[in-house]
């Protein structure tokens, strides 16, 4: 198929209102969460059907013209930027819940199912779908599924890819593809593994089988306020050290605490520099027993004080600000960048005090708020777009903190992904033949390399980036990936 001939092929696929080629109407897909990238695609094809979207991938194959599937457009990475003069699947009317076995505790859904939704259909059974990113209100289980999200549960629980049973896919050469099944014994490789986390370079879930775990009959909440950000991560260690294994363990700095607290009033102490979120959760004998000792480690780690959630009421509104916390920062700053990088956790109390140092060094402000349990950081830097070289200035400073991570011996990404952000640091974080190999994986997938086409690993050989001049390449941080 010449290229010049797509357009037409779409219009054969779904109907006019369906397929947008306007510039006003193309450019609500411009950009994802991470709006310092933006490119303008070809055409935006609003999928209702499985058979719409196969048939698009295969036209795009035919015509070797990239395409990228889009849910809600949360990804804090560039991952759901389109390609410039590509094609965009938008898969949100994509939103039907196929199956739901509550006995068997498994809910078979569409990739436009927002996460949210699926623990609302099982909490009536006693069940809930626990990965729950802080965009879990409006984000899509197909981008769950793309970037492996993690979520503040997911420390005890698991990421995506530990309740993703089974998929329905479609590659990038249009081959339709069923990989797993509805059980967590299967036979043969772990395809769906490989598949979750691929930010879209394989193609795109059609059918997507999630795994339900039961509710939790107890959770105790409680927050720990610190004189120092360092202090509160060290806490974190003496916590894993002791062999407890809470629900979730957050922290949030002065600058993220204030951001709630005027977003949604959360209750957070005034006077701290920063406070530990720590829940355990399982029945009642463990938890009163877990929640004892962990009351005894927080009293050993220098806390300044502590406050227990005194009911539900309570509990939801500490997880209302931790959650709102990256929007809510928006009332400090009017631009930022979400980092995302991942240290040991044995050394999350100098990876703070490093960043810490490293804000004062640059004059840029950074508001924490991370994952603590697993060490995953989501440092915010604040700067002010319509300042000349401020966005290029904040960007160093990421660059530094992702340098930072990888030096501590943890990783680029945590839950974000790769996509156009990170991708000219995964070469520090992997050697050549690592490289190759993933590179040789995507080609199996999409051997004209039109899914999602330069991101995570950058564009394929021969084919020139579309995105534009990364700012660290302009900064001189980073030469083109």
């Amino acid at each position: 198929m010449d290229r010049d001939d797509l357009l037409a092929a779409l219009a054969r696929l779904v109907p006019p209102e369906r397929l947008l080629t306007r510039a006003g109407a193309l450019s609500a897909y411009e950009s994802d969460g991470l709006t310092a990238y933006r490119a303008r695609p070809r055409a935006v094809v609003l999928a209702e059907s499985a058979d719409e979207v196969i048939g698009t991938v295969r036209a795009c194959h035919a015509a070797r013209v990239p395409f990228m599937a889009r849910g809600s457009g949360t990804s804090l990475s560039g991952g759901a930027v389109p390609i410039e003069d590509g094609i965009v699947i938008a898969l949100n009317r994509m939103n039907r819940v196929l199956r739901f076995d509550p006995e068997a505790r498994v809910a078979v859904v569409e990739p436009g199912v927002v996460n949210l939704a699926v623990t609302a259909l099982a909490v009536p059974h006693g069940l809930y779908y626990a990965p729950d990113p802080s965009s879990q209100s409006v984000c899509t289980i197909g981008g769950n599924v793309a970037f492996n999200s993690g979520g503040a549960h997911c420390f005890r629980h698991g990421m995506t890819a530990n309740h993703v049973l089974g998929l329905r896919v479609v590659l990038g050469d249009g081959t339709v593809a069923v990989l797993g099944g509805d059980s967590l014994e299967q036979a043969g490789a772990d395809v769906t593994g490989l598949f979750v986390g691929s930010e879209g370079l394989f193609g795109v879930a059609l059918e997507i089988t999630l795994r339900l775990v039961a509710r939790p009959a107890v959770y105790r909440t409680v927050l720990a306020a610190y004189d120092s950000l360092q202090a509160a991560g060290d806490a974190v260690s003496r916590i894993i050290e002791s062999g407890l294994l809470p629900g979730a363990m957050e922290i949030m700095d002065r600058l993220a605490m204030d951001a709630a607290e005027a977003a949604v009033h959360a209750g957070y102490p005034t006077g701290a520099a920063a406070v530990l979120i720590v829940e355990c959760e399982g029945d009642a004998a463990q938890v009163a027993e877990e929640f004892e000792q962990l009351l005894r480690i927080l009293s050993a780690s220098g806390v300044a004080h502590t406050h227990i959630a005194a009911d539900d009421e309570e509990r939801a509104r500490i997880w209302k600000g931790r959650k709102s916390a990256f929007s809510a920062v928006g009332r400090l700053s009017p631009d930022f960048i979400v980092q995302d990088g991942v240290v040991p956790r044995a050394k999350l109390g100098e990876a703070l005090a490093t960043i810490e140092q490293l804000s004062r060094t640059h004059g840029i402000r950074v508001a924490n708020v991370f994952h603590a349990g697993d060490g995953n950081l989501h440092p915010l830097i604040l700067y002010d777009g319509r300042e000349p070289g401020a966005h290029d200035r904040a960007e160093v400073l990421a660059a530094e903190i992702l340098r930072l991570c990888i030096r501590l011996g943890g990783s680029i990404t945590g839950e974000h992904g790769v996509g156009l952000e990170k991708r000219a640091f995964l070469g520090e974080m992997y050697n050549e033949v690592d490289l190759d190999c993933m590179r040789r994986v995507r080609q199996a997938m999409d051997p004209h390399g039109v899914a999602n086409t330069g991101k995570k690993l950058g564009p394929p050989s021969g084919a020139t980036a579309s995105h534009g001049l990364h700012p660290l390449e302009r900064a001189g941080v980073i030469s083109r990936a």
